[in-house]
């Protein structure tokens, strides 16, 4: 075995000449690498911006008209039957959404079809046109997946640039629809693998959500405007020898463990209404047929339509709206569950869009509820819930910690972090992403450690429900007989 020898150099007699050959080797190709990569972004960035916001322009149209003509909520399973037909026909492999541009980042296959951008726009508006309760995010990541492919495709690239390609896609996508650049980047890295973050993508990603961004802006298209109401200071248990309210972080924890488990509720009853439906109907496009009439029939039994599309527009005065739940007596009591109820039969049965809104709505006036019991802030607890319970359906606690900060200032940025990372944890091993891997479970010891993705987890999990049934049932007919 050959002995390597070290090289010894004088330092000491060429310091000057050692300087410049570490700056020139080492500089010169991180500006190269800084260079490359910034022209290859800029133009893919530009054009994911005015796609999304092409996008929001029509999606403020759609709902707006739906607003004026309440009567094409009647027609919403018509609409769920074109979708259907409309993937049939066109979507093919675009109808795996965000878990296809995931799993192509992990493992390059077939790749993303240029056709998913335009093709998921078309069925977001129809779904909010008709009144279907979908969101913005999954439609705009797929129309930032789907042009970076094509332009990872024209550029020739492959292997990992096309993957850190893919990666800006999402950050540009998802910074551009919401106004949060730093989000946008930081979720494009932690959305892909739970418990591990690769920072090879960081750049790029950050140049293209910046970018977009700012083509969104320079569009004229605005995001809503959101605010956490000037809280009095108060004294507090042991304020004279604490820099912080032990109470209110109490308050902030208890309300957490709220939100992860209604993150974990809709995490599961969208992938538990989507098998059951695929089970019961054997004619496929049936199910969003059914879903439709399902949403129609719970709109007139409540009387209201506030759970219907985005929820961030008031269709009429005193409607149940995100901006709205910022403030007292701006959300019913179960408006966070009839939400939940509403979008995971939408998303269930077939209809397009996206998760992320509906969790807005959700976390947000799940805070208001609770802000009440728990005697807190209310604008500060729908802030923390519209943040919180994102985090825990999407497992991206340090992107939603970002986007507290940028859409609601910095004061908070502790209560942000508490109220992500306990939401994160108390979800369990869930998501609405089911393409996610699974790097280090959040609780090592579980039944989940061993599985690859949450699409695996969640297969497991039916199992072991199953099993623990079956248990259950088995001595009863043993007794009975």
């Amino acid at each position: 075995m050959k002995k390597i020898e070290a090289i010894n150099i004088n330092t000491s007699r060429y310091p000057h000449q050692l300087k410049k050959f570490i700056f020139s080797s080492e500089h010169v190709s991180i500006l190269k690498y800084t260079l490359r990569w910034t022209l290859l972004i800029v133009p893919v960035a530009i054009a994911i911006g005015s796609m999304v916001a092409l996008f929001l322009w029509l999606l403020s149209w759609a709902i707006h008209f739906r607003f004026a003509h309440t009567w094409l909520l009647f027609l919403l399973p018509l609409a769920g039957v074109l979708i259907h037909f409309i993937y049939q026909w066109a979507g093919k492999s675009s109808e795996k959404g965000n878990n296809l541009i995931i799993d192509e980042i992990h493992e390059p296959g077939a790749g993303v079809p240029p056709r998913m951008g335009p093709i998921i726009l078309i069925n977001t508006v129809i779904t909010h046109l008709f009144g279907g309760s979908a969101g913005r995010e999954g439609t705009a990541v797929q129309i930032g997946g789907s042009i970076a492919a094509l332009f990872g495709n024209w550029f020739k690239l492959t292997g990992d640039d096309l993957r850190m390609l893919l990666t800006a896609g999402i950050a540009a996508g998802f910074g551009a629809v919401f106004g949060t650049p730093l989000t946008g980047a930081v979720f494009a890295l932690e959305v892909l693998t739970i418990g591990r973050i690769k920072y090879d993508a960081l750049l790029p990603a950050l140049i293209a959500s910046i970018v977009a961004d700012i083509t969104v802006g320079a569009w004229h298209i605005h995001h809503t405007a959101y605010h956490i109401d000037i809280i009095a200071k108060a004294p507090y248990f042991l304020s004279n020898y604490l820099p912080m309210d032990l109470l209110l972080i109490a308050k902030v924890i208890l309300a957490s463990i709220a939100f992860g488990l209604a993150s974990y509720l809709f995490a599961i009853m969208v992938h538990e209404i989507k098998a059951g439906f695929l089970k019961i109907f054997s004619i496929k496009w049936l199910i969003p047929a059914f879903g439709g009439l399902i949403i129609i029939g719970l709109t007139y039994a409540i009387g209201k339509p506030d759970y219907l599309s985005l929820g961030v527009d008031a269709q009429y005065p005193g409607a149940v709206t995100i901006p709205s739940s910022f403030h007292a007596g701006g959300a019913d009591t179960w408006s966070w569950l009839w939400k939940i109820i509403y979008t995971t039969i939408t998303l269930g049965t077939g209809f397009k869009g996206g998760e992320v809104t509906p969790l807005f709505y959700i976390g947000s006036t799940l805070g208001n509820t609770l802000s009440g019991l728990l005697n807190a802030p209310v604008s500060l607890f729908a802030a923390l819930g519209f943040i919180a319970v994102f985090a825990g359906a999407t497992n991206t606690p340090l992107a939603c910690t970002f986007m507290g900060v940028e859409l609601f200032g910095g004061e908070y940025a502790l209560l942000f972090a508490i109220a992500c990372f306990t939401a994160y944890f108390f979800s369990g091993n869930s998501g609405i992403y089911s393409s996610q891997t699974i790097a280090v479970p959040k609780i090592l010891d579980s039944y989940f450690s061993g599985e690859n993705s949450l699409g695996e987890a969640n297969k497991r999990r039916g199992y072991i429900h199953q099993k623990l049934y079956k248990y259950r049932i088995k001595p009863l007919n043993k007794t009975d007989k």
